[in-house]
């Protein structure tokens, strides 16, 4: 794939960048006018048909920096479950906790918890109370994090209800670190940083030094790009099958819908439509976005302070908002 040469940016933690290429017509001068004018968000990068149209950074750390992508790290674990599939070290989306985990289901737990599934948890339908939002800071202060969210009551049924959880993806994580025999990091890092020529840092572990599955991970702004146009390219780079094409298409089914922001739920993304268009999104607390919009061959990633909310009807909505209205009007011009 061909790729504009990336110019080697120099900026203090409030310079603007600007990508004065041919392509940035007035429909994209919009995108970015607008992106500006949040004071939350801190950079854009844009890339059609696999090439760049304009990367702006705002306020924040440098374009070579890689930052806190929060709970888009769901959606890279959701990746790496697609990988252990695709090399047999889990049979099925279908195999329980029970089948690929046992030891990891604690005594005291619910009899439901054995039951729960692969794609239970990439879906947050694990039925288990959340550990994510007021139920975060309790859980992050356990001494067993995968513990303490298998033994949460049981709120549904496993597979009949989303209920948002980091948890759940950290029990993720730990099974894939159990079927592999490797910690997170490094499947991370080479089922995923290696191919895409990214480096992912190390981030924060659990009591039991697992790496935490579903939070905290760092990213460069091309490395979110990157990882978008992994999928946005059936799982492809170059030459390389990364992830299969069909777990790819799997993930961007809809299986479940967010009761926050109304949109749609797949194997670690949300999805949603403007103009008929359907577009797939990574989301992070904050304001940290990876979008893909498969039919304008788009690919879209946005940074913003990871300290401050972005609720569905606040800043996360002023950027969908943003991809709606102004991103996807200037892909199709």
């Amino acid at each position: 794939m061909s790729r504009i040469s990336r110019r080697t940016f120099l900026s203090a933690t409030t310079a603007l960048i600007v990508s004065p290429l041919p392509a940035q017509t007035t429909n994209w001068q919009t995108v970015t006018t607008r992106a500006r004018a949040f004071d939350q968000c801190h950079a854009i990068e844009v890339h059609q048909a696999g090439q760049q149209i304009l990367v702006e950074v705002f306020r924040g750390p440098s374009i070579n920096r890689a930052v806190p992508i929060k709970s888009v790290s769901k959606t890279i674990v959701a990746a790496l479950a697609g990988a252990a599939i695709d090399r047999g070290e889990i049979p099925s989306v279908q195999a329980t906790l029970a089948e690929l985990a046992p030891k990891l289901i604690p005594k005291k737990a619910d009899s439901l918890v054995s039951t729960i599934t692969i794609e239970n948890l990439l879906t947050m339908q694990a039925g288990l109370e959340r550990t994510s939002g007021r139920n975060y800071g309790r859980w992050v202060n356990s001494n067993n994090w995968v513990s303490d969210a298998l033994t949460r009551p049981m709120v549904a049924k496993p597979g009949t209800r989303m209920l948002y959880s980091t948890g759940s993806s950290h029990v993720l994580g730990a099974v894939l670190s159990e079927v592999s025999g490797k910690s997170l990091l490094s499947l991370a890092r080479e089922r995923i940083g290696r191919p895409l020529g990214i480096d992912i840092p190390a981030w924060t572990r659990d009591p039991q030094d697992r790496y935490l599955g579903g939070n905290e991970m760092a990213l460069t702004l091309s490395g979110m790009v990157r990882f978008g146009e992994l999928y946005r390219n059936g799982g492809r780079v170059d030459d390389t099958q990364v992830l299969s094409e069909e777990w790819v298409s799997r993930s961007q089914v809809r299986v479940t819908q967010s009761v926050f922001s109304g949109l749609g739920y797949g194997y670690g993304w949300f999805l949603g439509q403007s103009m008929g268009i359907p577009y797939a999104l990574a989301r992070g607390y904050g304001g940290q976005i990876i979008c893909i919009i498969p039919e304008l061959a788009l690919t879209v990633a946005i940074t913003s302070d990871p300290t401050r909310l972005a609720r569905s009807h606040g800043y996360f909505g002023d950027l969908l908002n943003l991809i709606d209205q102004s991103v996807i009007p200037a892909a199709r011009a």
